[in-house]
């Protein structure tokens, strides 16, 4: 089975995917003026202000609840595998990923505002699978996306996220009192798998609870956690870059002469820098995977481009912030390895820290060198949260694909199935092989990014339309509103129908 799923995983995650989200980012960084820089100032500001409503949450909220999906293990274990597979240099491609993949998120957040909708029970959906059908007219395209997701979001993500929380807590109960050495037998397995499903099922009662409460329980524990848990984890970063200011000048020359292949041990590694900074980035921070999608949409907001500059500022924050700080954490401490293209089975190129995998390990072992006793308890809570989150967002994601296949009806027996399938993944993914629950992350998140990547490259125009109105209007100093007749957007039922309901009441 491992090999198969690797197979495909290699022709989905192919150079040709890498280079297509470098290009569209580049695309539409260029279509927009770079709305990243010339906008900072208004992410920011939006960033705080919205408002919310029984149908939609605050674009604080929607932050949050996309935030959520896109700093997972990614964050953490993905960017010290890019570091190990690519060398330090990965970072560096991984900063462009996320500057690029900022305007990205723009285009597909602003469409999915655009051609959202309201389902049974009033409250807003939107995604890929909505602005396929509604831009492009192609239902079947629409249906494609919308199981992937389900399937992706639903049964193959969570797996990963899972795996990294049950190996986190092993790595860092290992050897204590509480643990002991973990080498025998309980319940009839190892004592390690046994915890592992342990931790599984505690993960899999603690996220029923959350997703059994509907969109607006997760947007609210979404809101109080991710900025709490992203700070801790930013300023633990700052504090070990603090205490090994010394290296700091190092790192980021390290950092730099590995991207353009001028270092004198991982110079020859360029192209996997590149391969593996991009793939890693793109897994971290989600732009153009269509995944952000789904919360921008629940966004209560009188613009479509409110919501897309929040989101692309989503993607500043979780790739030069989160991710950068696990980066600086790792390089800083030097605890990490990095190996040749021939991979883990080959020796390293450099040993920093022996007898350790790829993965969140670095990250513990860089805050455990700083804090002896307290880094790898430090990770595994940072990586609970992180990747319950995740979990959470994904849930979100499918049953939004789901409420589309449903046609926004109210079919609660589907969304129950769904429910008790993704706790069941948890707890699989929980106790199952590592790579495994990686390689079928990768092909879930290559699938969407595929079918998303290509149909906001084709229907991109009414986000730059939107962009251009929402400019012209701050210009006017207005607060701006939405009219997809004046921009000669169709198919923007909602926003039609608002506009009929805003001149009836006055």
């Amino acid at each position: 089975m491992e090999a198969t799923v690797h197979f495909i995983n290699s022709i989905i995650w192919s150079k040709a995917l890498i280079f297509v989200c470098l290009g569209a980012g580049l695309f539409f960084s260029l279509r927009t003026r770079f709305m990243q820089i010339r906008g900072f100032f208004e992410m920011c500001r939006l960033t705080v202000k919205g408002e919310k409503s029984d149908a939609g949450v605050s674009s604080f909220q929607a932050l949050a609840m996309s935030m959520a999906g896109r700093m997972g293990i990614g964050n953490i274990a993905g960017v010290a595998t890019a570091i190990a597979f690519g060398g330090p240099g990965a970072i560096f491609w991984m900063w462009v990923m996320g500057f690029l993949g900022a305007s990205t998120s723009y285009v597909e957040c602003t469409l999915a505002q655009i051609y959202k909708t309201k389902d049974a029970e009033g409250r807003y959906r939107g995604g890929p699978a909505y602005y396929i059908e509604k831009a492009m007219g192609l239902k079947w395209y629409a249906l494609a996306f919308a199981f992937a997701t389900i399937i992706a979001a639903g049964f193959l993500m969570p797996g990963v996220q899972a795996n990294a929380i049950a190996d986190s807590i092993i790595n860092a109960c290992r050897g204590t009192a509480l643990c002991g050495p973990l080498d025998g037998q309980a319940f009839g397995m190892e004592s390690v798998q046994a915890l592992k499903l342990g931790i599984g099922i505690v993960v899999a009662l603690l996220l029923g609870v959350v997703i059994f409460g509907g969109v607006k329980r997760i947007a609210n524990f979404a809101e109080v956690v991710v900025p709490f848990m992203a700070a801790g984890f930013i300023l633990m970063a700052i504090a070990i870059m603090i205490i090994n200011y010394d290296r700091v000048p190092e790192m980021f020359n390290i950092i730099f002469s590995s991207a353009f292949g001028t270092h004198a041990a991982f110079g020859a590694m360029m192209g996997l820098a590149v391969e593996w900074g991009i793939k890693r980035g793109i897994y971290a921070n989600e732009a153009g995977q269509g995944s952000g999608p789904h919360a921008a949409a629940a966004s209560e907001v009188s613009h479509p481009a409110k919501q897309g500059y929040v989101q692309a500022f989503a993607i500043y924050f979780d790739t030069m912030m989160v991710c950068t700080a696990t980066a600086f954490l790792i390089l800083a401490s030097g605890t990490y390895n990095v190996y040749s293209a021939a991979g883990a089975s080959a020796p390293p190129i450099f040993q920093g820290l022996a007898g350790i995998p790829e993965g969140a390990g670095y990250a513990q072992a860089g805050v455990e060198a700083v804090l002896p006793g307290w880094g790898s308890a430090f990770v595994s809570i940072a990586i609970f949260f992180f990747a319950f989150t995740t979990i959470m967002a994904y849930y979100y994601m499918a049953e939004t694909n789901l409420s589309y296949v449903n046609h926004n009806k109210k079919r609660p027996l589907t969304v129950l199935v769904l429910r008790l399938g993704i706790i069941g993944m948890v707890v699989f993914g929980a106790f199952h092989n590592a790579t495994l629950a990686w390689a079928l992350g990768d092909i879930g998140v290559g699938l969407m990014a595929w079918l998303n990547i290509i149909a906001i490259l084709i229907i991109q125009k009414p986000a730059m339309l939107a962009l251009r109105d929402y400019e012209r209007q701050k210009k006017l100093g207005l607060d701006p509103i939405f009219d997809p007749d004046a921009l000669g957007i169709k198919n923007a039922d909602f926003w039609r129908q608002r506009k009929l309901e805003l001149s009836r009441s006055e």
